[in-house]
């Protein structure tokens, strides 16, 4: 198996995907289909959980003969990929070896001539069964998109207050509230502002969420511009980011029984 990337937006783009992994999982599952890549988990407490999907059309160059699943540490992954200006990743197994990932991050000859190095490593596989995650399609009661840079900021701004998200949806628009010892916070979002909103008729939710989870899911803007936010009551929150190329980000958070 060898999969190859040469263009730095989404070595960029793999690497906040590992930032918000981390913050979710320490070990994630990868499964190399011939026509995709998935990378599934969930945290320890079983309250969120994510799936991702890269298309091998996403990658420059994507070699995989058969189906293959190995588990990585999400930690270092991050590590290796934050930081590192490249603008070539290779990410292959050793054919020596059964437990060991080798990754590459190479430079071109300009940034060689400006300092640049290429750098190798071996990472060690993990043992670890992963349960079968299976979230069924289903048809939200509501759906709504908005840029990242503005949910990222609402969310960073609301957990200082609480750290559970309530929202309140219906055909006027959305409100956002979390309340805590320091006071209550509450955000209205005015269906204008919205780039995409959808209810069911008559349809009025009012449900809440750990927000230490949420927040976590949007610590970053790298993977797109608009995030894609999918309620219903007593269902899992569904946050998508689309990659565009038949791959995206998903992360599920269960719904607070209060």
């Amino acid at each position: 198996m060898q999969l190859t990337l040469q263009d730095k937006s989404k070595i960029s783009i793999l690497e906040a995907i590992f930032q918000l992994l981390k913050n979710a999982s320490s070990c994630v599952q990868f499964e190399f289909y011939q026509e995709h890549l998935k990378i599934e988990g969930m945290d320890k407490s079983h309250v969120c959980l994510f799936k991702i999907q890269l298309d091998s059309s996403w990658f420059t160059k994507y070699e995989v003969e058969q189906k293959q699943s190995i588990s990585l540490d999400t930690s270092v992954l991050y590590t290796i990929l934050a930081r590192v200006n490249s603008d070539t990743l290779i990410i292959r197994t050793n054919d020596d070896s059964d437990d060991i990932l080798n990754i590459e991050l190479l430079c071109n000859e300009v940034d060689k001539a400006k300092g640049g190095f290429d750098r190798f490593f071996s990472i060690p596989l993990i043992d670890s069964e992963f349960e079968d995650i299976n979230i069924p399609e289903m048809d939200y009661d509501a759906e709504f998109k908005l840029e990242c840079t503005k949910l990222q900021d609402l969310t960073s701004q609301l957990i200082l207050f609480g750290s559970t998200l309530n929202i309140i949806c219906n055909e006027n628009g959305i409100d956002l509230k979390a309340t805590g010892d320091s006071g209550t916070m509450k955000v209205n979002l005015p269906i204008d502002d919205l780039s995409e909103f959808s209810i069911a008729e008559g349809e009025n939710l009012e449900i809440s969420y750990s927000l230490n989870y949420i927040h976590k899911m949007c610590l970053t803007t790298k993977l797109c511009k608009e995030v894609q936010v999918s309620i219903s009551q007593n269902y899992p929150i569904c946050i998508r980011y689309d990659l565009n190329e038949n791959s995206n980000v998903l992360f599920y958070v269960a719904p607070k029984i209060l």
